[in-house]
């Protein structure tokens, strides 16, 4: 079965790999194959993974895109996910399910797990200041 996309006018994502920009209207397609899609309002820029959470769901979002570099990607999951549960332990159960999801190449459920992770980061932050 397709997958129905309809996209704002501008709205990017990413299909495959390929990020595109939708022109001034609003448009719709399908996609019939299995491909990675992520949609705009899913997709963290580089500069924006200014945290050890967000910067899991950065190099989570790049294993899922860029299957060429995943060695690359996983090595970096890896580091970061060990770091931040040394010096976050409770992040533990979040790093938990993210992990099963990355080593059966899950990849958008893992970002889902990622978000979580992301706000429960947050809040953790915004108590301490």
């Amino acid at each position: 079965m397709a997958l129905k996309i309809t996209l704002k006018p501008h709205e990017r994502m990413i299909i495959g790999g390929a990020v595109i920009t939708n022109g001034d209207s609003r448009s719709q397609f399908c996609i019939e194959n299995r491909v990675p899609i992520l949609r705009e309002q899913d997709i963290l820029g580089e500069k924006d993974a200014d945290s050890p959470a967000r910067l899991i769901y950065f190099v989570i979002q790049l294993m899922y895109v860029d299957k060429q570099n995943q060695a690359t990607y996983y090595d970096s999951y890896w580091r970061v996910a060990q770091e931040l549960v040394k010096a976050a332990p409770t992040t533990v159960a979040f790093i938990d399910q993210i992990s099963e999801f990355v080593l059966s190449d899950r990849f958008y459920p893992a970002l889902k797990v990622a978000k979580k992770l992301m706000a429960y980061e947050e809040e953790a932050l915004s108590c301490v200041q």
